[in-house]
């Protein structure tokens, strides 16, 4: 079965798009493309592959699941498309960052320019029925995304994880810290940032760590 992914993960993640569980999931991600509204629109289900290679790979921020609103969703965790009012996580984001590195917050919650630069903006489950938040839960994403963190965590060193709240803590629980940063915060959201996203300096921190292995700092 071919699936369409950067070339670069097509390669490492070849075994897991043979598993029976990724057939059925293929399966029922197109059932509901067809018979519902579904977001990310079906050619950005990849996005963050398609925008951040494997060998670029340099920092992993995990998020949940996709916007379920219209016209949010890009494929990006915690990304919206442009001219789309950003959505309060990520305006909180933008707040951390403005009060850890001084940087304005954009116009835009657009966060392409973060993936080209080797951050994997990757949700748990990277497709969602429109208005229903969690209705592609636990139909196999979970399971291909673990796989993807898995092998960046094997294959990769020097390799900052940046993992908020409860549930991207646990799904990142087996990463290597001897060989990879890993950050750990409560949620953005605004019913969590005020217990420890506010004031974390993940994004100073996370660039420090970089060039003290001899990598490019993102420009956040």
């Amino acid at each position: 079965m071919h699936v369409k992914i950067e070339e670069s993960w097509q390669n490492i993640l070849q075994d897991e798009f043979e598993k029976p569980y990724f057939k059925e999931l293929v399966s029922f991600v197109r059932d509901e493309y067809a018979t519902q509204k579904v977001y990310p629109s079906g050619n950005q289900i990849f996005n963050a592959f398609e925008m951040c290679p494997f060998d670029k790979v340099k920092v992993v921020i995990l998020g949940q699941d996709p916007y379920h609103g219209p016209n949010q969703a890009n494929g990006l965790a915690f990304s919206v498309s442009d001219k789309v009012r950003t959505p309060p996580s990520l305006l909180n984001i933008f707040k951390e960052i403005k009060s850890d590195l001084g940087k304005d917050i954009p116009a835009t919650g657009n966060l392409e320019r973060w993936a080209t630069q080797g951050v994997l903006l990757l949700n748990a489950t990277l497709t969602v029925r429109a208005g229903n938040a969690g209705s592609h839960q636990r139909k196999g994403w979970e399971e291909f995304t673990d796989a993807v963190v898995q092998k960046v965590n094997e294959l990769k060193e020097n390799v900052v994880f940046m993992l908020w709240g409860a549930y991207a803590q646990k799904k990142g629980g087996f990463i290597d810290e001897r060989k990879h940063l890993v950050l750990k915060a409560a949620h953005p959201s605004p019913f969590a940032a005020d217990r420890g996203f506010f004031g974390s300096r993940h994004f100073s921190k996370a660039n420090t760590y970089l060039q003290q292995h001899g990598k490019e700092p993102v420009d956040w």
